[in-house]
């Protein structure tokens, strides 16, 4: 069996795990979840129950969701390539604080603004939560900016699992306008460099269902009813 991600769109934060699927260059299938509608379906939640992605389904027909847990996940068998650290070293420690970070200030910083959002929020409650998620958002902007400093990537001369999830995460900006990335100029710089990459341009192009040239192992999508019907014959 080859290893499956299945990533939400619109714009889900599993774009991160799709490029460090990319980045390390193992074989692995997509398989495309629509949100709302069929991430909370019984279908989808026959393979995550809490109805949200991403969810992995390793080779070994194992799965994981939380896209902190694929990303340690994934990292463990990219350490030759310098996405992650060997566990008990500095580097580690170092990467699971930024993913840390990334996960529970900059992710959870724009909660407010997609229930915002998503709910049809109307008047007051609308702007109240506006408020409350821009004053979030500009304090994670503005301490990742501090974090990151004049390295080249997140955690320093080399690219790793934190600057891909950091990707997937960053462009949410252009759904809500409550900050202006060129206002913190690392992270502009940052985020520029990494839009340029082809492994983001990638998935891209996948979330959007244009033709995407793969530099990995990317080896086709398959369908979410497709992908049970064959989990049904290999039981």
């Amino acid at each position: 069996m080859i290893q499956t991600l299945m990533y939400g769109v619109p714009s889900g934060c599993s774009f991160g795990s799709i490029v460090a699927l990319e980045w390390l260059g193992e074989p692995y299938r997509l398989c495309r979840i629509e949100m709302p509608a069929v991430v909370t379906s019984d279908a989808y939640r026959a393979i995550n129950p809490l109805g949200e992605t991403p969810t992995l389904v390793t080779a070994k027909g194992e799965r994981i969701s939380e896209s902190m847990a694929i990303l340690n996940h994934l990292g463990a068998r990219g350490i030759d390539k310098g996405l992650s650290f060997a566990q008990g070293t500095a580097g580690f420690d170092q990467l699971n604080q930024m993913l840390a970070f990334l996960n529970t200030s900059f992710f959870a910083a724009f909660g407010p603004l997609w229930y915002a959002l998503e709910h049809g929020a109307e008047g007051s409650e609308k702007d109240v939560l506006r408020a409350y998620g821009a004053a979030q958002v500009t304090k994670a902007h503005a301490n990742l900016n501090a974090m990151l400093g004049s390295k080249e990537w997140l955690l320093g001369k080399q690219r790793t699992l934190a600057d891909a999830y950091f990707i997937g995460v960053a462009r949410w900006t252009k759904y809500h306008d409550v900050v202006d990335r060129r206002d913190y100029s690392g992270l502009q710089r940052l985020f520029e460099k990494l839009e340029a990459d082809p492994a983001v341009q990638f998935a891209h192009a996948i979330e959007r269902g244009e033709k995407a040239d793969s530099t990995g192992g990317f080896k086709g999508e398959i369908s979410l009813a497709e992908f049970l019907r064959q989990q049904a014959l290999a039981a």
